[in-house]
């Protein structure tokens, strides 16, 4: 019968019943088939002699000839001072006895990416989340890493948004109707699943939009209906043609991918229509702090709490990798909200939570903000001044806020562009891509530059590619 040891460095060992075997042969036995079915790795460091002896209950010289034998065979080494560990494999044999696998063919990296409007990780404040993670720890009270707080999300974290977003955005908010959620496309998901289950079947979305927010509600079973989009935003007036519909996306801070704000017109008209029609406006204010021209627009939210959720992340702010986004909810959905998100959902790190919350407490979060609003603008000038000099029949709007900037081109070139810039290693994405398939507007054709993408170390490489692959004037 066989028993199951756990060693003090968690090794794992089944030691067969010593029997005619011995024990110093029942344990090189186990020792050598956890070798050699790879379980134990290349390297892998194994207990002491005495640790492992003590945890088997075997005398240390037993364990000691165990480890010497397996030596002797190659299969683990010793040395002096590293322990010992698990030997190296022998290279594999080659010539047409063996022969290799083909290897496995990735499309290439671009060399310079201007196609997705993220920020620059490279300048994610690591110093400052460090300071902030190491005060979060030493003040975190012991509940904080238990399992009450994970659906709504943290109380620090709450609080502090709270403050944060009627300071810098105009959102109206207490901290118990806002939830924390593992980035915006899950809270997305989950506000769709949540419309379903009251009824709705028909969302309204802007004509040219990123993918995902069209497929986040059609996965939860909702028909999405495009509106128009020109140079005042999405024009909402079409919603009443849609009498069915029960919500609307919108991005009425920094339209994406035009970049431009919602007429105060129109935000009225968007606003009278929830309140008459009892639908719901879901508003993506996904890079609303940067703005460069003049003060930030405020959130839609501020109209009419009870009839907007207020969607943001610090994916643009901070990093994508983080995986940190909220909620602002009306108060009528935030049970209804937390009974679905607590059926399975995952759910942010406690720490990572209480990280961003000292961050903006402590006046980090804002001095980031400021600074990297700095570089993205110095970003943009120099991209309009490059146009300006090198293409001049190339227009660039939607600048005056975000990560990226509309290039309009002439047409029947936007394809040939995007394919001649991925051949020189260049990733770019023309305006079609964004194009909702029922849109019934005239297409137009342009690239989307993310300026706000490429490492800083590489922006100037990136501009320089962007304008060899741009159609020439007539």
């Amino acid at each position: 019968m066989e028993k199951t040891w756990a060693t003090s460095l968690d090794l794992h060992l089944d030691v067969p019943a010593a029997g005619t075997r011995g024990v110093r042969a029942a344990l090189v036995h186990a020792l050598r088939e956890a070798v050699r079915s790879g379980r134990l790795a290349p390297g892998t460091r194994l207990p002491s002699s005495r640790a492992l002896a003590a945890d088997l209950g075997l005398a240390r010289n037993t364990v000691a000839e165990a480890y010497a034998e397996l030596v002797a065979e190659g299969r683990l080494t010793a040395r002096q001072g590293s322990g010992t560990r698990v030997a190296p494999r022998p290279a594999p044999p080659t010539g047409p006895a063996r022969r290799a696998a083909p290897p496995r063919r990735t499309p290439p990296r671009p060399t310079y990416d201007l196609a997705v409007g993220t920020a620059d990780a490279s300048a994610f404040p690591r110093a400052d989340w460090i300071a902030a993670t190491r005060r979060a720890l030493a003040t975190a009270p012991y509940e904080r890493f238990g399992y009450h707080d994970l659906p709504l999300g943290v109380p620090e974290l709450r609080t502090a948004l709270a403050g944060y977003l009627a300071r810098a955005r105009g959102v109206r908010a207490d901290p118990g109707r806002i939830v924390i959620c593992a980035g915006f496309k899950q809270g997305l998901a989950l506000l769709g699943r949540l419309l379903h289950r009251m009824g709705v079947r028909e969302a309204g979305v802007e004509g040219y939009t990123l993918w995902f927010h069209s497929e986040s509600l059609e996965r939860a079973g909702l028909r999405t209906r495009p509106l128009a989009v020109d140079d005042h935003g999405a024009d909402v007036t079409g919603l009443d043609a849609y009498g069915d519909a029960g919500a609307v996306l919108l991005t009425p801070a920094h339209q994406y991918p035009w970049g431009v704000p919602l007429h105060p017109a129109r935000r009225s008209a968007v606003v009278d229509w929830a309140s008459r029609t009892g639908g719901l406006v879901l508003e993506d204010d996904y890079d609303g702090e940067f703005r460069y021209d003049r003060q930030p627009v405020g959130a839609l939210q501020g109209l009419a709490p009870e009839h907007v959720v207020y969607m943001g992340t610090a994916s643009k702010s901070l990093a994508p990798g983080l995986r940190l986004g909220w909620l602002v909810l009306p108060e009528h959905l935030v049970d209804a909200f937390l009974a679905l998100k607590a059926g399975g959902e995952w759910s942010v790190g406690t720490l990572d939570q209480l990280t961003l919350a000292e961050l903006i407490t402590s006046g980090a979060y804002d001095r980031h903000i400021r600074s990297t609003r700095l570089r993205y603008r110095r970003r943009r000038d120099q991209l309009v001044a490059a146009l300006a000099e090198h293409a001049p029949h190339i227009r660039a709007t939607g600048i005056a806020a975000g990560l990226h900037a509309v290039l309009t081109l002439p047409p029947g070139t936007e394809r040939p562009t995007v394919q001649a810039a991925a051949v020189q290693g260049l990733a770019l994405h023309g305006l079609s891509r964004y194009r909702h398939p029922e849109a019934t507007q005239e297409p137009r054709e342009g690239l989307i530059v993310a300026y706000g993408a490429p490492p800083e170390h590489t922006w100037s490489q990136a501009l320089e590619a962007l304008l060899r692959v741009l159609p020439p004037g007539e």
